[in-house]
């Protein structure tokens, strides 16, 4: 057990779903698909003598995440300008809130180890996002498609005293905007990106050491990894007598090390002051009000819900809300006539084996709801045991084909009739005299074998029940 701690804070980046830019009417689109520099305009690219014009959807969308974060939301917002110099910034500053953000002073609950830890929301305020430099070969060269789409930057207190608290609460949040309809939440695009602010600690004190801050983190992996490498490396510094320097990191996914990248930046070095072509935006309690009747079931409604209501244990009710899209599918399967518990044991377990055997989600999967309940049933009136059931997901899996026609198919029916299951059991109970005298002699593990035998001379297809009860009689028959 190491003498020193972590202390974490997070910043998070998330564009919004909205159907135009922050401020202008250029669409949002794709920036990982779209051809580069072809949803662009003045405003964002950032001509002389242009003005710009606040997304309404985005502040919208940023005062339900606020809300869903149990945060204050402001009445008074000021848009300010932060300025710093890089290639991708058309405007040489970013049009973004510090002292009059949209929302401020909230939390979210996170669990790890059976333990709930609340984490403080310090403020969500919003911004443009940047374009994205592309390097090819000496040449660097700019899309500015993604320059000005509507950001929400979260940023926690410093709450987080470990790695495994981090990952719980960037995927507790990203749930959030998921849930809200906010952001897809898909990082492999960039619309979901973590900044880590990081220093360390003798274990027991309330020191706030220098910290650093590792930028651009667009996968919770990454994010995890990033923030094991530096604590460590912070702390072997430390005891060896060195001082961590205040400084903004890299992360190289490659190596799995952090990297300087520049000097951090103070609030001073930004230069904030008011944005002068944006008026203050003046909240009304009439409009925070209408929004908040909006707000889906969150994950721990939904969570609490599944517990209480449906019966479903605390695990599996949280693997199944942890992603909205999940979370749907299974409800969609009650709908369809399923049982809860029966449902959740079967999408938690083999479904979700296989999606990750094939590195896919939910909404990828040929397995309809309704196809899932369909293959239940055969399991519960004894058409097929829960073997064969599997066998039969993977083949519905990889097919799309109902479970109904694939059993029919590939001769998969149960063999449930007694007189068939005795010649089989005669057949097995003569070829193992040893094994029934071990019965006979006491020895009740013995049946198991046997039946485990009918069924693999069956190919899993016997009525293991029915099997179990027919051998029972035959070996006690013979005591008598």
């Amino acid at each position: 057990m190491t003498d020193y701690e972590p202390v974490i804070g997070l910043e998070v980046h998330a564009e919004m779903l909205t159907e135009s830019k922050m401020f202008c009417a250029c669409p949002v689109v794709d920036s990982t698909e779209a051809p580069p520099n072809t949803t662009i305009c003045p405003v964002c690219t950032a001509q002389p003598g242009v003005l710009p014009v606040v997304n309404r959807q985005a502040v919208e969308y940023g005062i339900k995440v606020g809300l869903a974060l149990g945060c204050t939301i402001n009445d008074f917002n000021q848009f300010a300008r932060k300025s710093y110099f890089y290639p991708d910034l058309p405007k040489g500053y970013q049009i973004s809130q510090y002292e009059h953000p949209l929302a401020s002073n909230g939390r979210l609950d996170i669990e790890v180890d059976g333990q709930t830890r609340r984490i403080g929301i310090t403020r969500a305020h919003l911004e443009e996002d940047t374009g994205k430099n592309f390097h090819v070969g000496d040449c660097s060269l700019i899309d500015l498609n993604r320059a000005g789409v509507p950001l929400l930057e979260i940023v926690s207190e410093p709450d987080m005293r470990s790695v495994e608290e981090v990952e719980a609460y960037a995927r507790k949040l990203r749930a959030i905007l998921v849930y809200l309809g906010v952001n897809h939440g898909d990082m492999s695009k960039g619309v979901l990106r973590f900044e880590a602010n990081i220093s360390v600690r003798p274990v027991g004190t309330d020191e706030m050491n220098t910290r650093t801050e590792i930028k651009n983190l667009n996968s919770i992996r990454s994010l995890a990894r990033a923030s094991r490498y530096e604590i460590a490396r912070q702390i072997k510094l430390v005891k060896s007598g060195g001082k961590v320097i205040q400084q903004t990191l890299g992360f190289n996914d490659d190596t799995g090390e952090t990297t300087v990248q520049r000097s951090k930046e103070f609030a001073d070095d930004y230069r904030y002051f008011p944005e002068p072509d944006l008026p203050p935006l003046l909240i009304s309690r009439k409009l925070v009000a209408t929004i908040e009747k909006t707000l889906p079931e969150l994950p721990d409604a939904k969570r609490a819900r599944f517990i209480d209501k449906l019966g479903l244990s605390p695990q599996d009710a949280g693997v199944l809300v942890a992603d909205k899209a999940n979370a749907e599918y299974f409800e969609a399967t009650l709908k369809a006539g399923g049982d809860a518990k029966t449902v959740a044991n079967w999408v938690t377990g083999e479904l979700f084996k296989l999606m990750n055997a094939a590195g896919i989600e939910i909404g990828q999967v040929k397995v309809t709801p309704e196809a899932l309940v369909a293959l239940i049933k055969l399991v519960d009136v004894g058409t097929i045991n829960t073997t064969t059931a599997k066998d039969v997901l993977a083949a519905m899996f990889e097919t799309g084909r109902g479970a109904d026609a694939i059993v029919k198919e590939r001769g998969l029916a149960q063999i449930s009739d007694n007189a068939a299951l005795e010649a089989v059991i005669d057949k097995v109970l003569a070829a193992n005299p040893e094994t029934v005298q071990s019965y006979l002699g006491g020895k009740e593990a013995s049946l198991g074998w046997l039946v485990g035998q009918v069924m693999k001379e069956t190919r899993g297809q016997a009525n293991a029940s029915l099997v179990n009860r027919i051998m029972r009689e035959r070996l006690d028959a013979m005591k008598a």
